[in-house]
């Protein structure tokens, strides 16, 4: 197609357009979506848009062209290809998935149960470890993907992080792609973020609303100075399983710990009505 290798591993690393293969050595396998991909992109490249623009409705454009799995019930076969360690299915199967359904109901009733689902089944031994890193290393990374650029334009603006310890960022990551929809930008901190770092960021970026995330309690419970001090510079919002309202009040901010989507909704409803 006359693109160069460097090229094709930068379109990849900074647009997730493409998600090729690799050999035991190492060598990535291009399939039929990433040259679809790769010829949209070029496309779009020539009508005068933006890279990032470009490679985004390149990858809108292919997943609504692709066929639909030959599967009866794609989310089987997604949490099957996941746990037989199939990368390759898993990401035509997300394409497909991502193409049907609006990103609220993806998050809310296959994605996020399906993890709940992973969880329970790592913890009573049905599910090995490798499996479980293997299935959220890739969910986590698609999601990623959805969310390049998701800091721009004029929006109010969130600032969102889990606290130090607490490794489930994919939760927050579907939070920061329910208030994109809404409008919002997003700054993503992640997962085992100290929060003197965040109180950091939040006074250079001076966002509408800091929200912390985390599925334990405990986590909360350990950084009870460092979220009062977080109160004190940013608007801020606790959210997750772990959070509860007896930690709100003692550090001086709200609690929502419902679904990333309802919280990205009621986020949005209390912005419109300040």
């Amino acid at each position: 197609m006359g693109v160069s290798h460097d090229t094709l591993r930068a379109w990849e690393r900074r647009y997730g357009l493409l998600q090729p293969e690799r050999t035991a050595g190492g060598f990535r396998l291009y399939t039929p979506a990433d040259e679809l991909r790769i010829s949209q992109m070029l496309e779009l490249l020539k009508q005068g848009l933006a890279p990032a623009e470009a490679a985004r409705q390149a990858v809108d454009a292919v997943s609504m062209t692709m066929p639909a799995p030959t599967v009866g019930d794609p989310i089987t076969a997604l949490r099957d290809a996941l746990e037989g360690f199939d990368q390759a299915t898993a990401h035509a199967l997300l394409d497909y998935l991502f193409a049907q359904y609006e990103l609220d109901v993806l998050i809310t009733h296959f994605l996020l149960p399906y993890l709940r689902d992973l969880g329970e089944r790592w913890a009573d031994g049905t599910v090995t470890v490798a499996q479980e890193h293997f299935a959220t290393t890739v969910l986590r990374a698609r999601l990623l993907a959805s969310a390049r650029d998701w800091d721009e334009g004029d929006g109010p603006r969130a600032l969102l992080a889990c606290p130090s310890r607490e490794l489930h960022d994919i939760p927050l990551i579907c939070l920061g792609l329910a208030l994109r929809s809404r409008g919002w930008r997003v700054t993503l901190l992640g997962s085992d973020t100290p929060l003197d770092t965040m109180v950091e960021a939040s006074l250079a970026l001076r966002p509408d609303v800091s929200v912390v995330s985390a599925v334990f309690t405990e986590h909360f419970e350990a950084e009870l100075d460092a979220l009062r001090n977080l109160a004190a510079t940013t608007e801020l919002t606790i959210a997750g399983p772990g959070a509860n309202q007896g930690i709100a009040e003692a550090v001086g901010c709200a609690a929502e710990p419902g679904d990333p989507v309802t919280v990205a909704r009621r986020l949005t409803e209390a912005r419109k009505a300040s």
